[in-house]
């Protein structure tokens, strides 16, 4: 596989002093695989033991042909306690106020609490360049740009608000992967039209001829395309997304089926509609937070414990229906699996004179994939808005930490959106998808658009 060093361009966000933007002494360095994981997080257990130890997470190494949707390698647990309206008080410090919110909106939500798995785990390339990332790659102008990076995680010992999200940005997924999902805009009464997407998200070094010239600044290709309702169906969009996306925004076209034309769309960024989301999420809100970070000041609050969804196989049951899963005002909260993990804890404010629907982004990262897995956001007068969850899944016959789903709870108008959802399909993720670079053009998009 060929990894060749990417060198992001320069562009300013805020202030931060250089000495928080330097790249670890080797010294540092070599407590990956020590006292930290290979990719940053504490590698002991806490205090009291309720978080163990990471011992190198869950992986099976599959021999020949791999089930798409892993089986639950925890479904004996049994559930440790339940948070419910009645008993909230009691575990009110290890939620986030949006969490909080949700037992006030709804008195019928509930969080089951398990036994903690550490069962994060990447393949051995990805650490090695984790590691080298960690004595190499920085942030400059500001803390907005990356220089001597590679492919995945530039910080895994983070100094700063913005190496904490840049990880997140940057997380591994896969590397190649297909999958076939479904996003739920959900109606106060629990209505709902799914939308079927098929997606393709590409690091150019998994590309089939590997990285290139050409992919120069690329972070990675994603193509989404709607194949239901019918009323939707052969709307496509392509990304190329940028490192520096402020020097060089995020490349996007659109092929609109009515249209039967592709053009650019400058607005598949920031708090531009997201794709066929009825409203109930912005451009920068899939994946939980993606894109160009220059609008906000990102301030590191700290570590802390807290109860955040992990290890959701049950979600990805094919003996669940979508009426299952989906209920008035937020999912049936007995499918859901939370568990107590160490979160890094990131402070997104709006910069002075940008504009964006979400004034504060309150995140709450997850210490063993970077991945951020509650999000509370504030809108403009500073109120409590929407709050967003990932629903944290190990892949394990391919040592990819990802989600099983996605959600966004509107606290408003009690109406939510939810991504990733594939119970009732066929297939669903393929990990081994050998893509070459023109199934990322715009040619591509045309030929797609007009089957």
């Amino acid at each position: 596989m060929n990894k060749i060093m990417l060198k992001a361009g320069v562009f300013a966000l805020s202030v931060i002093s250089a000495s928080v933007m330097a790249k670890v002494p080797p010294e540092q360095a070599a407590r990956l695989g020590n006292d930290l994981t290979p990719v940053g997080a504490e590698m002991a257990a806490n205090a009291d033991g309720s978080i163990p130890a990471w011992t190198g997470g869950y992986s099976v190494d599959a021999d020949g042909a791999t089930p798409e949707r892993p089986a639950d390698p925890y479904a004996d647990d049994e559930i440790l306690f339940t948070i419910t309206s009645a008993n909230l008080d009691e575990h009110k410090d290890m939620l986030s106020a949006g969490q909080v919110a949700m037992f006030k909106k709804y008195p019928d939500f509930k969080m089951n609490i398990y036994p903690t798995h550490r069962s994060a785990a990447y393949p051995q390339e990805v650490y090695d360049v984790i590691k080298e990332n960690a004595v190499n790659a920085e942030l400059v102008a500001g803390g907005n740009g990356l220089e001597d990076f590679k492919m995945h995680i530039p910080f895994p010992i983070p100094a700063n608000g913005n190496e904490v999200i840049w990880n997140h940005i940057t997380r591994y997924r896969g590397g190649a992967v297909e999958r076939l999902v479904n996003q739920f805009p959900v109606l106060e009464d629990g209505n709902f039209v799914p939308v079927l997407l098929r997606e393709a998200l590409v690091f150019p070094e998994y590309m089939k001829s590997g990285r290139e010239a050409a992919d120069d600044n690329i972070l990675f290709y994603f193509l989404q395309e709607v194949l239901a309702p019918a009323r939707q169906t052969g709307t496509v969009l392509l990304v190329h997304e940028t490192i520096n996306q402020v020097k060089e925004g995020r490349r996007a076209w659109l092929y609109n089926a009515g249209q039967r034309r592709v053009r650019r769309a400058p607005n598949v960024a920031y708090d531009g509609p997201g794709t066929a989301s009825d409203g109930l999420r912005t451009s920068d809100g899939l994946d939980m937070f993606n894109g160009a970070p220059n609008k906000y000041n990102w301030e590191l609050v700290g570590k802390r414990e807290m109860y955040i969804p992990y290890n959701n196989f049950k979600l990805m049951d094919t003996s669940l229906s979508y009426d299952d899963i989906i209920n008035p005002g937020h999912m049936d909260q007995d499918l859901v699996r939370y568990e107590k993990h160490r979160v890094w804890e990131v402070k997104a404010t709006l910069k002075d004179g940008e504009r964006h629907i979400y004034q504060t982004r309150h995140m709450f990262i997850d210490e063993d994939t970077w991945t951020a897995s509650v999000i509370d956001h504030y809108d403009n007068r500073g109120e409590l808005w929407r709050v967003a969850e990932a629903y944290n899944t190990q892949f394990y016959y391919h040592d990819t930490p990802w989600m099983a789903a996605e959600a966004l709870y509107d606290l408003n108008s009690g109406r939510y959106i939810v991504l990733g959802l594939a119970n009732e399909e066929s297939s669903y993720m393929d990990f081994e998808i050998e893509p070459e670079r023109s199934d990322f053009s715009t040619s591509a998009l045309r030929r797609m658009g007009i089957r």
